[in-house]
């Protein structure tokens, strides 16, 4: 009796998804090989969460994804979703728990551990990784695909799964080279650009405020209407802004940029109560305390580096007169820039500060179910490569995992 063949799986790419499609490949008896341009796999991994890596979030739905098609990501996040993940991971040795906003950590609070595990995975089974495999070319004949690796060295297959990232972070190997590689095989790539990253901000005054830190609200206004909204520690740097809100909202702000459209930051430093409120409080220190020079008026309320340049935003240019001196309407405008301060944003960080791309490989030319290409067959793709990306807080790597897990799993079997 003949046995089926086994297929020979390529994974190109040995981050989060190519590592999980190599697994779930070997697992469905195919033969594989990761190929890895770094000297090891799994570099990325290493940084996220901090180093402490949060490996999925218990909120997981296609609303946390944006791309092109967001409902692309719907198959492959229910049939292996949040749950499967933890099942795996505890499997190998990970166990979880559970934080804020639904992050998942490992308990050991080291992304090195989660790492370890997979790398312990991949021997065990017998998954072949090269390294310092830099992919030059793909190509596909008589069914059979050719890999040229920089090297002149030739690697062949009968399934291929580009799971080559995005082009944030490039220290990690994501340089985008990937696009290239998909665009030689034939597909489209929509237009990428840095996600999940800080803003440039147009202002003089920044060096003076760089370092401030204050827990507030960020949104990203187009023509005055709020598209995107966080709050939680925002950072001012020399540049702009950062922090965890601020990541959040970005990638509406690179899609405005991107789209040649004017993109308004506004910050609400004061956010737990009304405008109103402020204004009433502002007048009550005011006149509870009328010879204070004005400068000196808000220490105690806000952080003091910030008094001077929103004293100045305000547009009061004597900052040592008495309180008593301001007027009802210069009241007002304190409050305005407390609780609205807005801000033209006239770039992004570029790539090696993103932690996620945008864009990527047009989904309607991939299956969802299988995510194999509907140009070349037997070619599949894994992970930030796609035009899918995730909000902060877990939900990129999740996607790496459902994704990769799927792709793997199509490409061991016979068909």
């Amino acid at each position: 009796m003949m046995t089926a063949k086994k297929n020979h799986v390529i994974v190109v790419g040995g981050g989060a998804a190519g590592i999980i499609a190599a697994i779930s490949a070997k697992r469905q008896g195919a033969d594989v090989t990761i190929l890895e341009r770094n000297p090891r796999i799994g570099k990325k991994i290493l940084v996220t969460g901090n180093g402490r890596c949060n490996f999925t979030n218990i909120n997981t739905d296609v609303d946390c994804y944006n791309g092109t098609n967001t409902k692309f990501a719907y198959s492959a996040l229910s049939n292996f979703g949040v749950s499967q993940t933890i099942r795996f991971f505890e499997e190998l040795g990970i166990a979880h728990k559970i934080e804020d906003l639904g992050k998942v950590f490992p308990m050991s609070d080291q992304a090195s551990s989660v790492l370890d595990v997979l790398m312990y995975e991949l021997n065990e089974i017998g998954v072949n990784i090269i390294c310092n495999a830099f992919v030059k070319k793909i190509s596909k004949k008589d069914g059979i695909f050719k890999i040229e690796l920089e090297d002149r060295k030739k690697i062949t297959g009968d399934r291929v799964v580009i799971a080559a990232g995005g082009k944030a972070m490039p220290s990690t190997g994501s340089d985008g080279n990937g696009f290239e590689l998909a665009k030689d095989l034939g597909h489209s790539i929509i237009d990428i650009f840095p996600a999940l990253v800080q803003l440039k901000l147009e202002g003089s005054f920044f060096n003076q405020i760089q370092g401030v830190k204050f827990v507030g609200t960020a949104e990203i206004l187009d023509n005055n209407k709020s598209v995107a909204k966080d709050r939680g520690d925002i950072l001012f740097t020399n540049y702009g802004v950062s922090g965890p809100p601020i990541l959040q909202i970005s990638r509406k702000a690179g899609e405005l940029l991107h789209e040649n459209k004017e993109a308004v930051l506004k910050i609400t430093i004061i956010d737990t109560m009304s405008k109103e409120e402020l204004l009433k409080l502002l007048t009550k220190r005011f006149n509870s305390r009328p010879g204070k020079q004005i400068k000196f008026s808000l220490v105690g309320l806000i952080n003091k580096r910030l008094i001077p340049v929103l004293l100045k935003e305000a547009g009061i240019k004597d900052l040592t007169c008495p309180v008593a001196n301001l007027s009802k309407k210069e009241h007002e405008k304190i409050a305005d820039i407390l609780t609205d301060w807005r801000f033209k944003v006239c770039g992004t960080k570029s790539w090696p500060s993103a932690q996620v791309t945008a864009g990527g490989v047009a989904t309607n030319e991939i299956n969802q179910s299988t995510m194999e290409s509907k140009i070349v067959r037997g070619l599949y793709f894994a992970g930030e490569i796609i035009d899918m990306d995730g909000n902060c807080g877990g939900f990129n790597l999740q996607w790496a995992w459902s994704s990769g897990f799927i792709a793997g799993l199509n490409a061991a079997l016979n068909k």
